[in-house]
């Protein structure tokens, strides 16, 4: 089974969860919307396209290894825009500030970010993909559309370094073949693991947590699955139209130390 591993790195990072009201919270780890948003921002795919997208969300299955959930960041966040008038549309922020200044209104919100976040990512395909590994990978290493970890203000800090993992029997082992790349600059040479530098950066982080859809077994055939969790997460995309998401099934071990 061939599978691509890439890293997800920034400052901040917020992967949504299920807003209500004035609140907006984060995961710890990536959802599968934000990194499927990912893949259609690297390959061209605009948020109006419904069919390209499902598609897109139809065609892979996916893994996370959380190497570091970084640190919880809370905004306090302030919005001020005027109302709907019609079919009228602002087109520019001078419009809105003049055109429609007797109808500005302040939205509040509170907003969480996770800062310092490292996860690697592994994509592998199912039936009627719409594109190959290698044509993702090609699309990470050179995107369409500007890349970003959940929320336009948060930016990649590093290259995603997308690796195709050929001949691999399950994630786990796609994880353990991949080859990390330094971060920070060092003088240091890489031997495959992560920097020392960027361990150090990091906190010094051993433990993993892995999360991954489909079958138990599509994971490891070495570690015991009878630990992991199966729960339900909103976070498969129905319309990016409509902001709509659907449930779907995840699986999650927690492996403690180097394992």
């Amino acid at each position: 089974m061939d599978i691509l591993v890439f890293r997800l790195y920034g400052p901040m990072a917020s992967w949504g969860e299920i807003a209500v009201g004035e609140s907006r919270h984060t995961a710890s780890y990536p959802s599968k919307s934000a990194i499927i948003g990912l893949l259609g921002a690297a390959l061209g795919i605009a948020r109006n396209e419904e069919e390209k997208q499902q598609q897109l969300q139809q065609g892979y299955a996916l893994a996370v290894e959380l190497l570091t959930a970084g640190h919880l960041l809370r905004d306090y966040h302030t919005t001020q825009v005027p109302d709907s008038v019609g079919k009228f549309t602002y087109r520019t922020r001078r419009d809105e500030l003049i055109l429609g200044k007797e109808r500005l209104g302040t939205i509040l919100s509170s907003r969480e970010y996770r800062t310092d976040a490292l996860a690697l990512v592994a994509v592998r395909v199912l039936v009627d993909a719409p594109f190959t590994l290698a044509e993702i990978q090609a699309a990470l290493l050179q995107p369409k559309y500007h890349l970003y970890l959940g929320r336009k203000s948060c930016p990649l800090a590093a290259p995603l370094q997308p690796q195709l993992i050929t001949d691999q029997l399950n994630y786990y082992d796609a994880f353990k073949a991949y080859q990390h790349k330094p971060m920070l600059p060092t003088s240091i040479a890489s031997n495959g693991t992560l920097a020392k530098r960027d361990y150090d950066w990091l906190g010094r982080p051993n433990d993993r947590h892995y999360y991954w859809e489909g079958q138990p077994e599509d994971f490891s055939d070495t570690l015991d699955l009878t630990l992991r969790q199966t729960r339900t997460r909103h976070d498969q995309p129905l319309s990016r139209k409509r902001w709509q998401f659907m449930p779907r099934q995840e699986h999650y071990l927690f492996c403690s130390g180097d394992a």
